[in-house]
């Protein structure tokens, strides 16, 4: 995992990466078009740009991750570089359970990163860019947020984006809802919708809804009066016009262009508060500048969220953890099994290649004491296979590796036999020269243990 969030990287870097559907799946299949990268997922929201692949080199998949995303962004390579951080292995897996279970979030507990991490898989699907080892991962991730969702009190610690910032907005307004107020609503997405909702809920007396796409802000029109909410909609280039009027306008559009600016707000007008869910950023910083107008946007939430800080769940915790292990245990029995079943055909053929050698070289014997040697070879071979079969396993599971020097040992339950490490600048020159050292090798024996078996 290659990336940047709001703990490594500025939110003007983070506009510059930041990727709607569409363009991470084209970043992604660029990805997966290198030689050192086979599957390739990007999750992009207002807080992070990550990606997720499976590379056969290490150093060489992450140069060519950082070089898809430098050219796909224009982004100064050092500027670049200097804001991503990398994970590999389980640790990998462990940062996207993180991320889905919302441990990573700018708010502990935010629950829209789930449904944006489902998003960024099933678009990688579409493209083609992921494959085997991505969706288990994928699926261990998602599962894990259920889980840390459903059996944790998360939610309560914790908060959404939009309620993040509505609190926010409040406490700058001195008040406790927003009973009275007038709102207007800037794009129709999902950031939009939930704002929407947040606005009835506080008491909201009137709802404004523009979107480019005026069909898709008249359905969440006539959503927030099923709700029992006064709502209407303008046309999207007639916003500015009702500036005015409102006490508080959202924007969440991920427009190219800024949505509202300074030159937007009327003199004549009422104490506005601005709050921007967008990155891009859908509102100018110039608006802040102006008498009586405040503005609420991420880099001012990240902020205020590094200021008070937010104690993370230990039992989200415990889950992520207990999650991490069941994955990557059976990644591992996977990543065995191929060799196990190799093990078990090699036997069986060389056991079939004996029986009927051993068929030709007795053609006396009857087909009773035939059988009779056949089946007793078998459950040797069978006896013999057994206990390495389940021991590999449970290694794998369990550790990950096997050393060479308990091997025979582990898989074949073997007395251990017990050794004693000795460090080479301890030994005799002629114990050296008799254990294949060079001269070289004496130089630096300083940094050299030899285990040798009693």
């Amino acid at each position: 995992m290659v990336g940047m969030s709001h703990r490594s990287a500025p939110v003007t870097l983070l506009e510059q990466l930041s990727l709607d559907s569409d363009a991470q799946q084209t970043v992604a299949c660029a990805m997966v078009d290198r030689p050192s990268l086979s599957e390739a997922m990007v999750v992009s929201t207002c807080n992070r740009l990550e990606v997720y692949a499976v590379a056969n080199s290490f150093h060489t998949g992450v140069n060519d991750v950082v070089e898809v995303l430098q050219r796909h962004s224009g982004v100064n390579l050092q500027d670049l570089r200097g804001s991503l951080y990398v994970r590999y292995a389980d640790a990998a897996a462990e940062h996207m359970m993180l991320v889905s279970s919302g441990l990573d979030s700018m708010v502990i507990g935010e629950q829209q990163i789930i449904g944006q991490v489902r998003s960024s898989y099933q678009g990688a699907i579409e493209s083609g860019s992921v494959g085997p080892a991505l969706h288990g991962l994928v699926q261990a991730a998602l599962r894990t947020g259920k889980r840390v969702h459903s059996e944790t009190s998360i939610d309560e610690a914790g908060a959404s984006m939009v309620s993040y910032a509505f609190d926010q907005a409040l406490h700058a307004m001195n008040r406790s809802n927003l009973e009275g107020q007038v709102g207007l609503v800037l794009g129709a997405g999902a950031m939009a919708s939930l704002a929407a909702t947040h606005m009835g809920r506080l008491g909201i007396s009137e709802l404004v809804v523009a979107n480019r796409t005026r069909e898709r802000a008249e359905r969440l029109a006539e959503h927030a009066r099923e709700a029992g909410l006064k709502a209407r909609v303008i046309a999207f280039e007639d916003r500015h016009t009702v500036l005015g009027e409102v006490d508080i306008a959202v924007s969440a559009t991920g427009a190219d262009n800024f949505t509202i600016e300074a030159a937007d707000i009327p003199e004549q007008r009422k104490a506005l508060m601005l709050i921007d869910l967008s990155l891009p950023r859908d509102i100018c910083d110039d608006t802040a500048l102006l008498d009586g107008v405040h503005l609420v946007n991420i880099e001012k939430l990240r902020e205020l969220n590094r200021a008070t800080g937010t104690p993370t769940d230990a039992a989200a915790q415990a889950i992520v953890a207990e999650e991490l292990e069941a994955y990557t245990s059976a990644q591992r029995v996977r990543d065995v099994a191929p060799a196990v079943s190799a093990l078990r055909r090699h036997a069986s053929d060389i056991m079939d290649a004996e029986i009927e050698r051993l068929s030709s070289r007795t053609p006396n014997m009857d087909q009773q004491s035939f059988a009779e040697v056949q089946n007793t070879v078998r459950r040797v071979v069978d006896k013999l296979l057994h206990h390495p079969t389940v021991r590999v396993k449970e290694l794998a599971a369990t550790s990950g590796t096997v050393s060479y020097d308990t091997a025979l040992q582990e898989l074949f339950g073997l007395p251990l036999e017990h050794g004693v490490s000795v460090a080479v600048s301890e030994l005799p020159d002629a114990d050296l020269v008799a254990l294949g050292f060079t001269e070289a090798d004496k130089v630096n024996r300083t940094q050299t243990t030899v285990t040798e078996s009693r």
